[in-house]
């Protein structure tokens, strides 16, 4: 599955670890969209789990956190991930568009 509305920014700490905000600003027919891309993201992390979830201060090795927001006609869904960065790479190359 290529996703269509999420975009992913991703940030290196330096040192392995990495976080990937995917945004989408949306209208609200098209939010079963953006959610069925998000369920599907959390799908591929959760198969391809580098270990376990949870913060990562508290021992986890990756963690997701999902917001969703509604503002008159638009919703904004925002879908942050941490972990790995090789693990998180490969996430995002799964679901890039193929060229």
């Amino acid at each position: 599955m290529q996703i269509h509305h999420l975009l992913f920014d991703p940030s290196d700490d330096g040192e392995g670890t990495g976080s990937w905000e995917a945004m989408a600003s949306v209208r609200g027919a098209q939010l079963p969209e953006v959610m069925q891309e998000v369920r599907a993201v959390l799908a591929w992390a959760e198969t391809h789990s580098p270990g376990p979830r949870g913060p990562l201060d508290e021992g986890g090795v990756w963690d997701a956190d999902e917001q969703v927001h509604a503002d008159g006609e638009w919703t904004t869904v925002t879908l942050t991930l941490t972990g790995p960065w090789a693990w998180g790479e490969a996430l995002v190359a799964h679901f890039a568009p193929a060229d």
